[in-house]
This record gives C-alpha cells, sequence and structure tokens, in this order.
C-alpha cells in the first residue's frame, strides 16, 4: 500500500500494480499465495475483458475481488488479491500470461472470449497465441477448469482443443478477418448461418450449449431474460459468457442476470460525461476488431463521432491497424479526428469516404450529443478530462 502510495504522489501512474511489482520482486509465488483457498474466475481475451469481469462480479454478487482497473498481469492481479481478501475473486488475465495464472490460481472457470489482432508492435501473432493457449491446456489436462469459450471464433475453437470440460457460446460474433483460414490446416474457412468449418479438414464450429436469443439468453436449455446497463451487441455477447460462467459456479441465472442490468458504466467506459460543454459517451477500441464492432453503435445520425488515436507504449507504436477497419460503414459521415496520430487517422479515413476532419485545439463545441471513440493513452486523457453529467 505505501509502494501504491508513492506511485501516486510521484506522478507514475496510479499505483494499481506497483505495489504488486514489489510483492512479487519479495515474493515470487505470491499470486498463488494470495489466490489459494478462493473461487477464481479467470477471462481473458483480446477484446471484452475487463468489461466482461465487470458483469461476472457483479452477477456473482458482494464480496468479489477483482482487478478492475485492468491491470491484467500477476502484478495487477496480485494488487488486487492483496486489497481484497473475499472468497472469490474474478480476475482479468492477458491472453500472454493465461498459462502462468491459471497454474497460479488454480481458477475453477476459465472465460476465453476471442483471439485478434492487437498491438503489432509487440504482441504474438494471433495464430502463435491460439497455440500457446492449447499448450498450456494440453499441459493441465484432467485438471483442467471448465472453460467457456466462444464457438464462433475459430482460433478459440482450435486453442480450446486438449480441454476436458468446455462449455461452448455462441456469441453472434461478426469478426472474421483474423480466421480466414483454417487454424489447423491452413485451408479456407467457410461460414454459413449454421456457424463455419473447415474446407479440407475436420475442424468446426462446436455445438454450443449456451446462445442469445432475442432479449435473452439460452443456458443449457434454460432461457432468462438480459436486460443490461451497458449498451452494445458486444456486450451482450460478453454478458452470455458471465452467465455460463457464473451458471458453472451455482449461481442461478434468474438471480445474476438482473444483478448483471445494475452495470451501466466500467472503467469510465459507456457512462454519459461532460467534456468541452458537451455530453459524451466514451468508448475504447484499441485494434480492428474493437473498433469494427463499436462502428454498429456509433449513432452517427444523431450524436457527432471523435476518434482518439495514439500510438505509444501502451496502445503499440504501430497503428498501420488502422487499415484493417472497415471505416466504408461510415463512408458520407463526418468524423473529428484527435490525439497523438491525428493525422493517420484522418488520411485512412478519407480513403474510406469519410469527411474526416482534424482537430489541432480547442475541441469542436456544439448542441449534439457525442461518442468518443478512442484507444488506451487517449481514452485515458479524455476521461481524466471529462466531468460527471
Amino acid at each position: 500500500m505505501l509502494t501504491n502510495l508513492l506511485s501516486r504522489r510521484l506522478g507514475r501512474g496510479d499505483g494499481t500494480v506497483a505495489g504488486g511489482r514489489v510483492g512479487l520482486a519479495l515474493a515470487p509465488d505470491l499470486l498463488s499465495a494470495l489466490s489459494e483457498g478462493r473461487e477464481c474466475i479467470l477471462v481473458s481475451g483480446t477484446n471484452g475483458k475487463t468489461t466482461t469481469c465487470a458483469l461476472l462480479a457483479a452477477g456473482w454478487g458482494d464480496g468479489v475481488a477483482r482487478n478492475d482497473t485492468g491491470a491484467n498481469m500477476p502484478a495487477g492481479q496480485v494488487a488486487a488479491l492483496a486489497a481484497n481478501g473475499a472468497e472469490r475473486a474474478v480476475l482479468e488475465c492477458d491472453e500472454a500470461w493465461l498459462s502462468a495464472t491459471m497454474s497460479a490460481t488454480s481458477p475453477r472457470v476459465v472465460c476465453l472470449l476471442n483471439l485478434s489482432r492487437d498491438q503489432l508492435d509487440r504482441a504474438s501473432e494471433v495464430r502463435s497465441m491460439a497455440a500457446r493457449w492449447r499448450r498450456a491446456l494440453d499441459e493441465l489436462g484432467e485438471a483442467a477448469p471448465i472453460i467457456v469459450a466462444n464457438a464462433d471464433d475459430p482460433l478459440v475453437v482450435e486453442a480450446v482443443g486438449p480441454a476436458p470440460r468446455v462449455r461452448w457460446c455462441r456469441t453472434g460474433a461478426a469478426w472474421r478477418a483474423d480466421a480466414q483460414s483454417c487454424p489447423r490446416c491452413t485451408a479456407r474457412l467457410v461460414f454459413d448461418e449454421g456457424g463455419w468449418h473447415c474446407s479440407s479438414c475436420d475442424l468446426r464450429a462446436p455445438r454450443a450449449t449456451a446462445w442469445l436469443e432475442g432479449d435473452g439468453v439460452v443456458v443449457e436449455g434454460r432461457r432468462v431474460s438480459l436486460h443490461l446497463g451497458v449498451p452494445g451487441a458486444f456486450n451482450r455477447s460478453n454478458a452470455l459468457v458471465a452467465l455460463v460462467a457464473l451458471e458453472a459456479v451455482g449461481v442461478e441465472l434468474a438471480e445474476a442476470a438482473p444483478r448483471m442490468g445494475q452495470v451501466t458504466e466500467v472503467a469510465n467506459r459507456y457512462g454519459r460525461r461532460r467534456l468541452a460543454g458537451r455530453e459524451v459517451r466514451l468508448w475504447l477500441a484499441k485494434n480492428p476488431a474493437g473498433f469494427s464492432a463499436l462502428l454498429d453503435e456509433a449513432d452517427v445520425a444523431t450524436h457527432d463521432l471523435w476518434m482518439a488515436i495514439n500510438a505509444r507504449v501502451a496502445d503499440g507504436r504501430d497503428p498501420s491497424w488502422l487499415y484493417d477497419v472497415p471505416f466504408e460503414r461510415l463512408s458520407g459521415r463526418t468524423v473529428w479526428c484527435l490525439g497523438d496520430r491525428r493525422l493517420d487517422l484522418a488520411t485512412r479515413l478519407w480513403y474510406a469516404g469519410v469527411d474526416a476532419r482534424v482537430i489541432d485545439g480547442a475541441l469542436p463545441s456544439g448542441e449534439r450529443p457525442v461518442n468518443v471513440v478512442a484507444n488506451y493513452t487517449a481514452f485515458r486523457e479524455l476521461a481524466e478530462a471529462a466531468e460527471a453529467w
């Protein structure tokens, strides 16, 4: 705690992980020691981890420890468990650290959301990440936890292959650009209304036991209504995975779903704020899949749209992924471009037929509410500048 306080006082960060780093330096097995005796659910994947954890914690009820700031490597997990002695824990886990975190925490359930390109300058190629997950589950063998996995993502399906206990979810995921070829044999994948299958080998979408249906979800033949306080079709998919995980640890769906509905904001995302005298809603997107999902939620007919892109260490130094985002969906619309790489963003939007306006000074005034889509560090700066509505 003193380390965290010193970190904040010196302006070196919010102190979330500093204490965890010191603790791990002194006791490398600290994560294992802190998680001993706790019932734990892990959540990993490229997109949706933080929101899924928030929904899990809410649905599980009071008394749940979690790393709610998104610090999802061992130092952040240690800090979260040290700060909260609850017997239940929901831990967000960076994809590259899944194997180590499973070994340290012996989770009851692991939720695997998706795999897509992210932070191109340093992250593993996405198929390499799927292979690492598969090796980790293969090494655990029959001791592997219950896996709740996305049946619509071929990379996740191939990664989960060795796990003995899997609960498959049809999430309705629309992003397919990172899985055009089979992760097992490299032949072409075929997508249709029934799911997907390889055109050569026997890899195909597994039979799901949970899916979205109208205004609710179906889990193992039982239907429950789902009315979320956070927007977006992708968050309904996150909630589906969370409900299946909670059902696996004995929580009644009819009790968990209404509690999830009380979540209206997650780490400054989705809630209404005031910025430059205007009502804004902040959205975080950090890669092509995330941006693609948010384009469908932009409400450009009723809201102005600002996009902010930085390319700092936390964001990834390479912003070339902007050319993989289907910005053509916004053709004919106006987007205001902010951030360190606003010119890169404006250029990409220009090629997509979007009216891109670069903001070099004051934020634009106006009466219409604004949706703000930003990547990591740009999002943090805007969230710090915004005021409560």
